[in-house]
C-alpha cells in the first residue's frame, strides 16, 4: 500500500462509488422450495449476506454467518433443504478457504437441528429421512492430494460413523451420490476432467452386493443427469461438441439404451434443460445469446411457441423448474442492470415478473456492443465493448481488457456492476471471448487447450492489436486483467508481448506451469494443460510458462499480481515466485507489485469491507497507469 499511496492517489469519488455499490442492501433472487420462499440479504452496513425465509408476518432469519464469526470473514457458500422435514443444510467458508463446514438448522425458525460437520462438501439429502450424502474434504486431504470418497451419514450421529458408499482411487477424480423426490433411484456419479460414468440403483439397494446398472459411461465426454420417475435424461457432449439430450427408461433390474431426444445442433449450443410433465424447456445459445426453446417430451418443437419470448429484453442467464408448483424460473441479464427473475406458468406459459434487485451505480451513460475480431489464423474472436455513449475513438482512450480462455468457460451478457465505476471515468472495458472458453461449443474449448493453448494467448494479443489498429487506444493506454486461468493468460501475454500493454492485473494466477500439478488440487487440471511429467507436454508448457519465460534484460509491463494466502485452488506460491523473479531482473523498472490477501482465498466469500478495499486497490493501480 505504501507504493500505491505514494504513486496512485485515490481518484476522487472512486471509493464512494464502490461503497455505494457494494455496501448497500443486496437481496438475492428467491428460491422457491415447496411453496416457501428463501433468499439471502445483506443489509447496508453488514459484512455478509444472511439466509431468510419469507413469511406472512415478515422475513424470518434462518442463518446468520456473522453470528459464527463476528469478524465478518465467514460467508454462506451453499444451502439446500430436506424433502422430508424442516431441516436445511447451510454450507459456510471462512476467509475464502473454500473448505466448507455444514450447519443444520430448522428452515422455519433457524434453530439448530443437528451438530455441524467440519470439513465436508457436497452435502445432499437422501430419499431416506434423516440421511445425507457428503464428501469429507479438509485442508490436510487437499495438501496430501488424497482421493476424496462419497459417504452416507445419519444426521445426529458423529461424522466418524459416516459410511463410505463410493470409493475414489485418484485425487484428480471425484465421486458423488444423489437422490431426489421425483424418482425412486439413486444416482452414482464418477468423474474426471474428460470422463463421466453414471450408474443407477433403486433407492435402498445394497450396492456392496448388487452393482448399480450403467446409465452412461465415457472416457472422453462430460455430462449431467436428471431422473424423473422411471426416466433418466442425460445431457452430454459425447460426439456432440454442441451437446445433446438423450434418455433411458429405468427399472429395478435394467436400464434401456439411451435414445435421442434433442440431437446436437450445429447452429446452437444446448446449455441446459428443465423438464416438466408437458414440456422440455431448453436453454440454447446462438452466437453468444441465450434463449429458451420449447419442445414436447418427444423432442418435437412446440408448434405454437417454439421460442419462449420474454416480455422484456435480456439474455437468458439461467433457468430452473419447480415441479411442486409447475413453474419455470427464468433469469434475464443485461449489461446495465441487475438480472430480472420471471416465473413462467407451466401450463399457460404466461410470464410474471417477480424480482429485480436495486443498484446504486449509474449506468445510464454506458452502452455495449458486440464485435468480432480476426485472429491471426482467421478465426473470429467475439468481444463485448462497453464504454460511455459518445466516446470518440481517437487512439487515445484508456482501455481495460478482460480475458479467461479456459475450462469451457466463456463470456456472456452480464451486469457490469462495479466495472461501471471505471467506465464512467472514461475507461473502455473489453471482455474478449478467446479460445479455450465455450463461446462456440466444445470445439472452441479444445482449440485453446493442451498443445493448442497458445491460441488462447494469440487471440488475446490479436484483440489488443485490433483495438489499437481501430483507434480505440494505444499501448500507453492499454491495460489487461484476468484471474485464475485468466491469471495464466495475463502472465503469458506479459512475457510474450510486454510492448503491447501498459499495465496488467494478474489475480490468483497459475504461473509456474512446469510444476503446477504439484500444488493443492491442480492435478485436476492436467487434462486442460497437459502433464509436465510427459516430455511432449513438458515441452509445450515450457514454451509459454510465464515464470520460465521472464527474459533477462526484457522489461515487463507494470503489474499487480494478487494472491490469497487461504487459496485452496491455486497456490499463492505461483504469484510469489513470479514477482520475485521479475523484480530480480535488472531491466525491470516498471512497478512489479505483489498484493497478498492474508484473509482471503481464490476470491469468494469476502466481506463487504474486503470487497470495497480490494476493488479500490486494483482500480487505483489501473487508473494511475492508463489515465495518468
Amino acid at each position: 500500500m505504501n507504493w500505491l499511496n505514494a504513486n496512485a492517489p485515490a481518484p476522487a469519488g472512486l471509493r464512494d462509488d464502490l461503497t455505494r455499490y457494494v455496501d448497500r442492501t443486496i437481496t438475492s433472487a428467491p428460491i422457491i422450495e415447496k411453496g416457501q420462499t428463501f433468499f439471502t440479504r445483506k443489509r447496508k452496513g453488514e459484512a455478509q449476506a444472511k439466509l431468510y425465509r419469507r413469511a406472512d408476518t415478515g422475513d424470518v432469519l434462518v442463518f446468520d454467518p456473522v453470528a459464527l464469526d463476528p469478524s465478518g470473514k465467514t460467508s454462506i457458500s451453499s444451502y439446500t433443504f430436506s424433502p422430508h422435514d424442516r431441516t436445511a443444510a447451510v454450507g459456510v467458508q471462512r476467509a475464502g478457504s473454500e473448505i466448507t463446514d455444514t450447519h443444520f438448522v430448522n428452515r422455519d425458525t433457524g434453530a439448530v437441528a443437528f451438530a455441524p460437520f467440519s470439513g465436508v462438501t457436497g452435502v445432499s439429502f437422501a430419499a431416506t429421512p434423516g440421511e445425507v450424502y457428503l464428501t469429507i474434504r479438509n485442508r490436510a486431504l487437499i495438501d496430501a492430494q488424497t482421493p476424496l470418497h462419497a459417504y452416507a451419514h445419519t444426521l445426529g450421529k458423529p461424522i466418524a460413523q459416516a459410511r463410505r458408499v463410493m470409493e475414489n482411487d485418484d485425487a484428480k477424480n471425484w465421486v458423488a451420490v444423489s437422490e431426489n423426490d421425483r424418482s425412486r433411484y439413486t444416482l452414482f456419479t464418477r468423474g474426471e476432467f474428460w470422463s463421466r460414468t453414471f450408474t443407477i440403483a433403486p433407492v435402498g439397494s445394497d450396492i456392496t452386493k448388487v452393482a448399480p446398472k450403467v446409465l452412461f459411461s465415457s472416457i472422453k465426454a462430460q455430462g449431467t443427469v436428471q431422473i424423473i420417475g422411471d426416466t433418466a435424461y442425460v445431457i452430454s457432449n459425447e460426439n456432440a461438441p454442441n451437446w445433446k439430450l438423450e434418455r433411458a427408461q429405468l427399472s429395478a433390474t435394467a436400464v434401456s439404451p439411451l435414445a435421442s431426444v434433442l440431437p446436437e445442433r450445429k447452429d446452437a449450443l444446448l446449455a441446459g434443460v428443465a423438464i416438466s410433465p408437458r414440456f422440455i424447456f431448453a436453454r440454447e445459445k446462438r452466437n453468444l445469446a441465450h434463449e429458451v426453446r420449447l419442445y414436447g417430451l418427444d423432442g418435437a418443437p412446440h408448434a405454437a411457441a417454439p421460442v419462449l419470448r420474454p416480455p422484456e429484453f435480456g439474455d437468458v442467464s439461467s433457468i430452473s423448474y419447480d415441479h411442486h408448483t409447475d413453474v419455470l424460473y427464468v433469469s434475464l441479464a443485461t449489461f446495465t442492470a441487475p438480472s430480472t427473475l420471471y416465473a413462467v406458468d407451466g401450463k399457460t406459459l404466461a410470464w410474471t415478473r417477480i424480482f429485480q434487485d436495486e443498484t446504486a451505480i449509474d449506468t445510464a451513460a454506458i452502452e455495449t456492443k458486440r464485435v468480432d475480431i480476426p485472429s491471426r489464423d482467421g478465426k473470429l474472436i467475439p468481444a463485448f465493448i462497453s464504454m460511455r455513449k459518445g466516446t470518440v475513438l481517437d487512439s487515445n482512450q484508456p482501455v481495460l481488457m478482460n480475458g479467461y480462455g479456459g475450462f469451457n468457460i466463456g463470456i456472456n451478457v452480464r451486469y457490469l456492476g462495479a466495472m461501471a465505476a471505471l467506465i464512467n471515468r472514461g475507461v473502455i472495458f473489453v471482455d474478449v471471448g478467446i479460445r479455450g472458453g465455450n463461446e462456440f461449443g466444445e470445439a472452441w474449448h479444445q482449440d485453446g487447450m493442451l498443445a493448442k493453448k497458445q491460441n488462447t494467448f494469440n487471440d488475446f494479443v490479436d484483440a489488443a492489436q485490433w483495438l489499437i489498429d481501430n483507434k480505440y487506444t494505444n499501448p500507453s493506454k492499454l491495460a489487461a486483467r484476468g484471474g485464475s486461468n485468466g491469471g495464466l493468460l495475463m502472465g503469458a501475454v506479459a512475457v510474450q508481448r510486454p510492448d503491447l500493454f501498459k499495465a496488467i492485473v494478474c489475480a490468483v494466477p497459475l504461473l509456474d506451469m512446469l510444476r503446477f500439478d504439484k500444488f493443492l488440487i491442480a492435478r485436476f487440471w492436467i487434462p486442460e494443460y497437459g502433464d509436465p511429467a510427459k516430455r511432449t507436454d513438458f515441452n509445450t508448457l515450457l514454451t509459454y510458462s510465464p515464470y520460465h519465460n521472464i527474459r533477462h534484460g526484457i522489461e515487463l509491463p507494470a503489474m499487480m499480481v494478487i494472491a490469497g494466502e487461504n487459496d485452496t485452488r491455486v497456490d499463492a506460491v505461483h504469484a510469489k515466485k513470479f514477482v520475485a523473479r521479475a523484480q530480480a531482473n535488472p531491466a525491470q523498472q516498471n512497478p512489479m507489485l505483489l498484493k497478498m490477501d492474508f484473509d482471503s482465498g481464490h476470491g469468494t466469500g469476502k466481506s463487504t469491507q474486503q470487497t470495497i478495499d480490494d476493488s479500490e486497490v486494483w482500480m487505483r493501480f489501473v487508473l494511475q497507469q492508463i489515465t495518468g
